[in-house]
């Protein structure tokens, strides 16, 4: 496992369409939302550390269901050197923990590479025009709920619904780096 943070792309820039299979079934691209507020979450199945933040990305989601707020799970990781991560592993992943987001498969890893996701989790925070207003960490305690005392993309996310400014002070997140194929 290779820890590392994430990079820090230039605030503001606008935010690469996609057109990626969910777990579910359905396509999902980014032109076809609507939605205010879109959270793209580089995630996969193996990762402890997204394993550790799961339930929280899980109650995130519900806490903003009634909002205009769409978020993506994406997996980039390669699937053939990394089969827990595979698109069957990831359905039942999705099944089981009942995921309130489409959970997509980047087979190609073309999205992870022009998003510039360099970990898992990795987030990007896009307003209604889908500039990025944040990117960074999901809290201030990977590993325990018990010490989390700055909901950072939570807040963020506030925020945009709530027409103020996303603070520019943004934390990487930090994890383990995604798996590109060879």
């Amino acid at each position: 496992m290779v820890l590392l943070h994430s990079e820090m792309t230039q605030l503001g820039a606008k935010a690469p369409d996609f057109a990626l299979p969910g777990t579910d079934g359905h396509q999902y691209s980014l032109s076809s939302c609507t939605n205010d507020v879109v959270v793209i979450m580089f995630i996969c199945n193996h990762c402890p550390y997204v394993k550790a933040i799961l339930d929280r990305l899980i109650n995130l989601t519900n806490a903003f269901e009634d909002k205009s707020v769409q978020f993506y799970g994406i997996s980039a990781n390669d699937v053939e050197n990394y089969p827990e991560d595979n698109f069957e592993n990831m359905k039942i992943l999705a099944e089981e923990k009942h995921l309130p987001f489409p959970y997509l498969l980047d087979e190609s890893q073309e999205t992870a590479r022009i998003y510039g996701a360099v970990c898992t989790p990795d987030f990007f925070v896009y307003d209604k025009a889908r500039f990025l207003q944040y990117r960074g960490r999901l809290d201030d305690s990977w590993d325990d709920t018990s010490k989390v005392s700055h909901e950072d993309l939570k807040n963020a996310i506030s925020n945009l619904l709530n027409q103020k400014l996303v603070s520019q002070e943004q934390k990487p997140s930090m994890g383990c780096s995604i798996k590109w194929k060879k």
